[in-house]
Order: C-alpha cells, then structure tokens, then sequence
C-alpha cells in the first residue's frame, strides 16, 4: 500500500471514530478532512509523510499560510484539527510520538459573535409579509429562533411531533444526537400557533408529511434557504449590520444576559456541553455595559 493510500485509510479510520464515540456532524467531519487532506497534500509535495512529519514542517506552513492572507484565528483552528488526529493516531499505537507536541500559536481572544440590540430584533420580527403563507412561515421561524435560542440546523430540522403548544416546549436534538427541552415563550409561542392555523397548510400539498417548517416540495427546509430568508428580512428591517446564521441565537443569549439571567440557565437553552462555550456572551454582555457606561456617565 503507498504512503498516501495508507495515510487516506488512516485519516478515515480517525474520522469514522469521531463519528462513532463522540457523533461529530457531517459539518464537523468534512471541516477535519478538508484540514488533513490540506496538510497531507502540503507534506506530500515536500517528500514528507502525514505520519511522520519534519519538525518544522508545520510551523513553517502556517507561517506560509499567514503569508497569504490566513488570519491566525483560521490557523488556529487548522491546529487543532491536526493535533487531534496525531492524539488519536499516539492513543491507537499508530505512531510512537506525537508531532505537534511543540508546535504553539499565541492565544487568540475570544470573537465578539455578531448580535442585534432589541430594537433591531424586532424590526427583523416584523418584517415578513403577514399576508401571505411564506410570511407567516417565516414570522413563525424567526421568533422560535429568537424566542428559544435554537441554531439554525435545529430550527429548519424541527418536526410536527418536535412541538408541545399546550407545554410551550420544544424537543431538540443538537450536537452529538443529544436532546434537550426548550422552552420557546408565549410571544414565539402565538406566532407558531397562528402560522400552524393559516400558514403550514397553504405550503405544503401533504400535510402529514414531518417538517414543521416545510421548504419545497414538503420537503425540510435548508439551512441556506433559511439563511437567504433572514437576509431578504434584513434588508426590508433596514438592518445593514454584518449578519450570521446564528444572529439571532446570539441575541437571544446577550439580551437574556443583559436582563439577569444565570450563565448556567443560558448554558442549558443553548444546549452547550461546557459551560465557558457560553461564557464568551458575558463579553458580549459586558460591551454593551461599557458602551452605555461610556455614553452615559460623566466620567466615562
């Protein structure tokens, strides 16, 4: 078998383990390869083998990389990939040492994640056009998204069945195939019965069919469809700020911050495993405390 097949058999052998033992995404698994086959094509070119790199040979590719216009911040995260995969490779005998072991890169700050203040959240709310089954779809998604904290694959993979109107509950399946119970608010809660009475069934030719928040022929809705909806929502809002798919998950965390809520409480609704994945919205809470500090107090 040659170096590269052998390195192709490993990389899918680490891949399928993360699959199995930890239920990595689809996502999740395709950002990996694309990262080894970047670093394994790299190797190759200078004669080297994945599983047996120079020492320097990393440095002095991301240094290359950053050479080129990479931000430390994507190098980062190609880094922590790589290291992953030689752990895993040392944990399963396939090499005596892990090559990484040296290889740092200076510590990058926290990213303020994007958000909307409250105003702004609600000219996006309202800016569907109610009279018309797609508004109301689209109403109904984008104040479940608000109302509940949800990511966006969670949102569109939603089912009838996901949904307890009498309870105000969603059932959640999220990262890791692991479920969790949202609470989703009466403002969000009303939308979603209205858009259930006068809106779902003018979408969709079958209505048994699963998705709650049908796409074309009844089928689930994508998270780029969804996406492009935000940004035709944005646009009649009037909201010219940079916007992501998680946008509105972000408000969700920061105003429910700005208001009191525990850390803890908002860990649980994001569905986040560890606790400082969520910790980065209390630097997002803070910023707006030091820009009305700033704005408001004679000394600031």
């Amino acid at each position: 078998m040659s170096d590269t097949s052998e390195s192709d058999v490993l990389v899918d052998a680490f891949l399928d383990a993360l699959w199995l033992e930890q239920g990595a995404s689809e996502h999740t698994l395709a950002a990996y390869r694309r990262d080894l086959k970047a670093w394994q094509n790299h190797l190759k070119a200078h004669g080297l083998s994945l599983l047996i790199p120079a020492p320097r040979a990393l440095p002095e590719w991301l240094d290359e990389r950053r050479a080129v216009g990479y931000q430390l911040r994507t190098n980062a995260r190609l880094l922590s990939s790589l290291r992953r995969f030689y752990r895993w490779a040392l944990a399963n005998g396939v090499i005596e040492y892990d090559p990484l072991t040296e290889v740092r890169l200076p510590r990058v700050q926290p990213q303020l994640p994007g958000t909307l203040d409250e105003v702004e959240v609600e000219r996006l709310l309202e800016a569907p056009d109610l009279d018309s089954a797609i508004g109301l779809r689209d109403r109904a998604m984008l104040e479940v998204l608000y109302g509940s904290g949800l990511r966006v694959s969670e949102l569109v993979g939603l089912t009838m069945e996901s949904v307890n109107l009498r309870q105000g509950v969603i059932r959640v399946i999220g990262k890791g195939d692991k479920e969790r119970l949202v609470p989703i608010g009466e403002e969000a809660l009303a939308w979603l019965e209205r858009y259930l009475r006068a809106g779902r069934g003018a979408l969709m030719a079958d209505v048994t069919r699963p998705p709650l928040f049908p796409g074309r022929h009844d089928g689930f809705m994508t998270r780029q469809t969804f996406w492009h909806r935000i940004k035709i929502h944005a646009v009649t809002a009037g909201i010219d700020k940079p916007l992501s798919p998680h946008t509105l998950r972000h408000a969700f965390a920061t105003h429910l911050l700005n208001h009191g809520a525990n850390l803890r409480v908002v860990q649980l609704l994001l569905g986040h495993s560890d606790l400082s994945t969520t910790q980065i919205y209390t630097h997002v809470a803070q910023a707006r405390l030091e820009a009305l500090h700033a704005a408001h107090h004679p000394r600031g």
